[in-house]
């Protein structure tokens, strides 16, 4: 079993959720436009007083059609551009959204979210001999290629992330040459580390209890050995270049944590540095 070398964190930080804030505005009443009146009729004068005469000897109606006259040109003149004029209005005026009555949802992610695609990992063992209660816990990745069966990996939180068909880098730590020397992939599952409740266990754990237990392990299996290594080096050095996609890299950030996230970009980045070295990595 690979050693637990170090308090295995999580992703990262919680993200603190911006302030947010919201006011009703109340909109005053519209005020109504006041319908226009109509000018009282008058007599018309002149030309028209001398048709409507000749008119009156016709039909005796002089006083309706001066009225009516009048009443005509209040009408043009005042009534129908208003009308129009609130046609026009009503017609083309520029439809305004609506307001959403929901606040929108925050984009930031959950910690506890479940991830849906392949995920990738970096895990380091120690290949090199260190003896822990007279065991040595030294793991290299041509003990884990001479594995039969599936193997536990020992860890905590990001661990417990994993899912079956993730792959991993497998990481050569604590040794003269520190670097990514192969791959692996999760078969099984977090499951309780039963070794910690052991005293006789390499990493016995007293406050880890049956009923509440604070190890997990996943189960992998031996997927392929570089013939080229990257070193700690190279990757340090991929990283202080701007721009470059190791910048922000897990493992680089946090260098005591066991377990680290690889992001799927530094993931392609690193097999396309594969591939040119000749080392074609199976996915």
């Amino acid at each position: 079993m690979p050693k637990r070398k170090a308090k295995d964190l999580g992703d990262g930080a919680s993200l603190h959720e911006p302030r947010r804030s919201s006011r009703r505005v109340s909109t005053p009443k519209e005020q109504q436009t006041p319908k226009p009146t109509a000018k009282k009729a008058g007599k018309v004068k002149g030309a028209g007083s001398a048709r409507n005469e000749r008119d009156a000897d016709d039909n005796g109606r002089v006083e309706e059609s001066e009225e009516f006259a009048c009443f005509f040109e209040d009408l043009v003149s005042n009534i129908v551009p208003l009308e129009l004029k609130r046609t026009y209005l009503t017609c083309y005026q520029k439809p305004t959204k609506p307001a959403s009555s929901t606040k929108k949802a925050s984009s930031a992610p959950k910690i506890d979210e479940v991830p849906t695609g392949r995920q990738y990992w970096l895990m380091k063992a120690e290949p090199e001999s260190r003896f822990e209660k007279g065991k040595d816990v030294k793991f290299s990745i041509d003990d884990l290629a001479a594995k039969t069966e599936p193997e536990p990996w020992d860890a905590r939180n990001n661990l417990r992330s994993m899912r079956q068909g993730d792959l991993a880098f497998f990481y050569h730590s604590s040794c003269k040459v520190p670097a990514i020397v192969g791959t692996m992939e999760i078969v099984q599952e977090h499951t309780p580390d039963l070794s910690a409740h052991d005293p006789s266990a390499p990493y016995y754990d007293a406050s880890s209890k049956p009923d509440n237990p604070k190890w997990s392990v996943v189960h992998v299996v031996f997927k392929q050995k570089l013939e080229t290594p990257i070193t700690l080096k190279e990757l340090k050095a991929w990283q202080q270049t701007k721009g470059n996609p190791l910048e922000e890299m897990q493992m680089l950030k946090l260098a005591r944590i066991s377990v680290s996230k690889v992001r799927e970009e530094e993931w392609r980045f690193l097999v396309e540095e594969m591939k040119e070295r000749g080392d074609i990595i199976a996915e």
